[in-house]
């Protein structure tokens, strides 16, 4: 053959088998012995593997064959480069000589192993030695040293696991691999994964024996295991195995560029030559566009030694609580369990079905977009629910529909509680096989999770008693709980820590709490133990704020004459200062109540000024009283704006906003001092500037207490360009819960802020508790809990948010605040956790499950008693026997006759002439509701511009709707008393629905 007819045919083999060539050819080992290569393509081929991955590589190394050298023997050099680097696979397909080229039927069944093997893989990665085989294969010639090199250093490094997964994606590469490999299991004592594999497949036809492909391959239907008829069946759901991250993902039909009437390979002759020699030989955009789409890169669902270790007793069907750290991936694990549950039920012909239930809404996106979708949607319908789920249907229409639903915990609450009253569609904890509760260790007292699984509990304990009457049993869902750290309930002795592990494993009927224990080097080499430093503020330093503000604080106790035991600026004097105003509401002392209410902001003043600027402190007063001189200055609603408007205040009132008045120079004064500032933000910022001047790409959150103090941190860092010089990007991240006076983030904007930090365009985060436990947040190398230390379970979550090399946990606070005793409180409590898990695990079986057991009736017996309490406190009397005055003057509004519900939450008043007593204004605070209901202004007294509620829309009508908090509540039965609640749940009386009917605005025309 002329030397460039053999280089043109090359170049067409190439172009012709260049998607093979890709998942065959190991780039660097080929790469060692080709010397003609220049520097250049070497290193641009080195780059393209390691950044984009192994096909990337080859894809580079196949671009520089191509482009030349191309001087004599160049096409020899390659092949024998391919030949002793390895790929003796890729050099049969490269072979200009067409001597070694595969018959179609060979591809065809060398596909075939392949699949079988992806399909087994799960199995053959957790039951194969990966060493001692792949010493059999190196004797037996299918491997070189280069491959054994390689599979022993991931073994070493990585654990077995990840070493059997090298062995196969090495293995699927050699020429005429299947039968040996199948006698290397044999002879290193896998007899079992050999016969497994075996069946009809190939092992026969590459001895001699004839067969074809689409016989049936006969495999043994044990877990893990498929027959050829359901590997056709895979085949029929989607026929694209082909993925460029994984050589075992590939595909028999999709595999040529060209049809057989273009390479005909029977009697090793090219047709179409002619033809096809004037066409480019490099693969062109429209070639990767084609392979892309025919390709459907799937993720890999495989768990490492240490994820196993603690999901086996989950695989083998028991309940269990796995407890593994942030960022060592739990729902990875729960995802595996997940596929392994439904594939066993699928193959015994059983229903099964999963629910993954969450305790946060953003979590519902998150498990189900970036772990639960990507490795099942192949095999089953998933689907994720939430409270702010736009649904066209029903919850138990989506239950039926699909195989894995991921919801917040309340939506299955819901539902169950529906059954229990009988209606016609809902759904019961019987629709399930698996249910997975992420966060466990939220699994008791009153929470959701634990009054779901309170019914799951009284269910088994039914089933224990038709056991004996042999009457048919309710079938129960296996239980998998998850969880960083259940914590020790606020235990002081191991005892106690002991007792409130076994709880939770009562409360969620838990077989067993699973922690690492034979990998634990591995999960330590994964999960980084981030070094802690504590940054302690001298609080000593004069502060003439603080004193300023003390001093009107004094001023008014004295007025209103409250003389409080504590300390200004304090949390037990904001306790204090509670009580008093519902004390002084109750007993209609108008001055005192007010005058606490005032006390209250100026120590919220005092609490933010210790945390942050004085300028913030100062704002949060001057808003107050910016509102309160609004709400006391209201023009009626038939006033034009020309009329003056008319003061609604009192002596009281007007003692208070002059009081503030009086000082609000001098204290705007004192926030443009420097000198004065806040210690702990002068020490905030020197970590910051220390941590983010370390390493090359920092990535940082603070933990604050409140959403104020998180928003006036961000401004902080916004207002001090010396941040931006060193590249800080900051944001916050706060909560969408509606209970805080400050306007919420939106899931979107959570979501938005949280995929800005994940790609580096926001590197810092100022958040609350939001961001510590669930929220998939990129690891960092530096957080910073800024005087907020709450529990043991908490300090676990935020310091596992330090997960980066070299990382940073921090503790900044001031030297009295007793934070730092707090810390040492809390890292006892942890390694009081630790200790008591070890000593449940090590309990007796039988004491274990008496213990259990006990606790388990003592959850159901405590529940009915609560049951039977909240039932006596009901007020079974007329609703009209209660009055609701207005909690500022005291006028009274209307009688629980005039109360009547929508949707079992909105409380609104239908008394006749009800809106002669309020005026409406505009509310900034509120957010539009997803509902059939809209919220407008807020309505406030006529008499003293008390706020009473919002008006809301339903169903095209304007109703008022009241928040009880802000009316007294008088009881007149025997004994008239008066009280102060804080929701519409505390009232001891229930309230008919809203009629609608009896209040459509009906015309003559109508």
């Amino acid at each position: 053959m002329a030397e460039g007819t053999r280089d043109e045919l090359f170049l067409y083999m190439i172009s012709c088998f260049r998607p093979r060539l890709k998942r065959f050819i190991q780039v660097q080992p080929v790469l060692d012995r080709l010397p003609a290569l220049s520097a250049e393509d070497r290193d641009r081929v080195r780059a393209a593997a390691q950044q984009r991955g192994a096909a990337a590589g080859a894809e580079e190394l196949l671009r520089a064959v191509e482009r030349g050298p191309r001087g004599c023997g160049w096409i020899r050099e390659f092949l024998q480069a391919l030949e002793q680097g390895g790929c003796g696979l890729a050099a049969c397909y490269a072979n200009p000589s067409l001597s070694q080229l595969p018959s179609p039927a060979e591809e065809a069944e060398h596909d075939l192993c392949v699949q079988l093997v992806q399909l087994l893989h799960g199995t053959l990665v957790d039951r194969m030695r990966a060493v001692p085989v792949a010493e059999k294969c190196l004797e037996m010639g299918i491997f070189q040293d280069e491959d054994m090199d390689r599979i022993q250093t991931v073994t070493d490094n990585h654990g077995n696991r990840d070493g059997a997964r090298e062995l196969l994606s090495r293995i699927v590469q050699k020429k005429d691999w299947f039968s040996s490999f199948l006698v290397a299991l044999r002879e290193t004592q896998h007899e079992d994964l050999a016969y497994d594999l075996s069946g009809n497949t190939g092992e026969n036809k590459q001895n001699g024996m004839e067969q074809t492909t689409n016989e049936e391959t006969e495999v043994t239907s044990q877990p893990g295991y498929v027959t050829e008829e359901n590997l056709k069946q895979e085949e029929n759901v989607d026929d694209s195995f082909s993925s460029e991250n994984s050589v075992l993902e590939t595909s028999i039909e999709n595999n040529f560029v060209v049809s057989e009437s273009d390479v005909s390979v029977g009697d090793r002759r090219v047709n179409n030559l002619d033809e096809n020699l004037g066409q480019s030989y490099t693969t062109s955009d429209s070639d990767e566009d084609e392979e892309e789409r025919r390709a459907s890169p799937e993720p890999d669902l495989t768990l490492r030694d240490y994820q196993m270790e603690v999901a086996k007793p989950a695989l083998n069907g028991e309940n269990i609580i796995i407890c593994l750290p942030t960022g060592s991936g739990k729902t990875r694990v729960a995802v595996y369990i997940t596929k392994d549950h439904l594939d066993k039920k699928k193959r015994a012909s059983e229903p099964g079905k999963v629910i993954v239930l969450v305790n946060k809404v953003p979590l519902v996106e998150q498990h189900l977009q970036r772990e639960f979708s990507p490795f099942l949607k192949r095999w089953y319908k998933v689907t994720g629910l939430s409270g702010d789920s736009q649904l066209k249907i029903s919850f138990p229409e989506v239950v039926r529909r699909n195989d894995v639903i991921i919801s917040t915990a309340q939506i299955l609450e819901n539902s169950l509680l529906n059954a229990s009253k009988e209606e016609e569609e809902s759904v019961h904890l019987s629709d399930f096989s698996l249910i997975i509760i992420d966060e466990c260790h939220h699994t008791q007292k009153e929470g959701v999770y634990n009054n779901i699984m309170r019914r799951y509990l009284k269910e088994k304990m039914k089933n224990r008693k038709l056991a004996k009457e042999n009457k048919p049993l309710i079938p129960q869902p296996q239980i998998l709980g998850l969880t960083a750290s259940p914590g020790v309930g606020g235990a002081t002795s191991y005892s106690k820590a002991e007792e409130h592990i076994l709880k939770i494993c009562a409360n969620l009927d838990a077989c067993r709490i699973m922690t690492v224990e034979e990998h634990a080097s591995q999960l330590k080499n994964r999960v980084k133990e981030p070094s802690k430093k504590t940054v302690i503020a001298d609080d000593k330093k004069r502060d003439p704020f603080k004193e300023r503000i003390t001093e009107i604080m004094t001023e008014i106790q004295n007025y209103c004459q409250l003389h409080p035991k504590s300390e200004f600026g304090t949390q037990t004097y904001e306790q204090w200062v509670i009580r008093e105003e519902r004390r002084a509401a109750k007993e209609e002392k108008r001055r005192e109540r007010v005058c606490a209410e005032h006390l209250k902001k100026y120590n919220d003043a005092l609490q933010i000024n210790d945390t942050i600027r004085m300028v913030d402190a100062y704002n949060h007063l001057n808003n107050f009283y910016k509102e309160e001189k609004s709400k006391k200055t209201v023009r009626s609603d038939d006033d034009d704006d020309d009329e003056p408007a008319v003061s609604k205040q009192d002596e009281t009132d007007a003692f208070l906003i002059d009081l503030f008045h009086a000082k609000k120079k001098q204290l705007k004064e004192l926030t443009g001092k420097p000198e004065n500032e806040n210690e702990k933000l002068i020490k905030l910022r020197n970590t910051l500037m220390e941590e983010f001047t370390k390493t090359e790409e920092p990535r940082g959150i603070i933990f604050t207490k409140t959403r104020l103090s998180a928003f006036a941190l961000f401004q902080w860092i916004k207002d001090n360009p010396k941040f931006e010089e060193v590249g800080i990007r900051a944001h916050y991240l706060i909560g969408c819960g509606h209970k805080s006076e400050m306007k919420p983030m939106t899931q979107n904007e959570q979501r938005e802020v949280i995929d800005k930090f994940r790609h580096g365009s926001i590197n810092l985060l100022i958040a609350t508790t939001v961001a510590e436990e669930g929220l998939d947040i990129k690891e960092c190398n530096i957080v910073i809990r800024y005087g907020l230390v709450t529990n043991e379970i908490a300090m676990v979550q935020a310091r596992g948010r330090a997960r980066s090399d070299e990382s940073t946990y921090a503790l900044v606070a001031s030297s009295g605040s007793g934070a730092v005793e707090r810390e040492d409180v809390n890292i006892f409590r942890e390694q009081m956790m630790y200790k008591a898990i070890q000593r449940v695990q090590k309990m007796p079986q039988e004491e274990y499950l008496n213990k259990i057991q006990s606790f388990q009736l003592q959850s159901i017996v405590e529940k009915q008693m609560k049951a039977k309490r909240d039932q006596c406190k009901t007020y079974k009397k007329n609703p009209s026997l209660i009055k609701f005055l207005c909690k500022n003057c005291y006028k009274p509004i209307c009688s629980g006759e005039d109360i009547q519900v929508i949707e079992d939450m909105h409380h609104i008043s239908v008394k006749k002439d009800f809106q002669s007593l309020y005026h409406t204004r505009e509310n900034k605070t509120l957010q539009d509701k997803n509902a059939d209901y809209q919220t407008n202004g807020e309505i406030i007294c006529k008499d003293c511009g008390q706020a009473w509620g919002n008006m809301m829309v339903h169903r095209g009508l304007d109703l008022p709707c009241l928040k009880i908090r802000n009316f007294v509540v008088v009881f007149a039965d025997k004994k008239t008393t008066k009280h102060i609640f804080k929701k519409w749940g505390e009232l001891p009386i229930r309230f008919p629905s809203f009629d609608y009917a009896a209040h459509y605005p009906s015309s003559d025309e109508d």
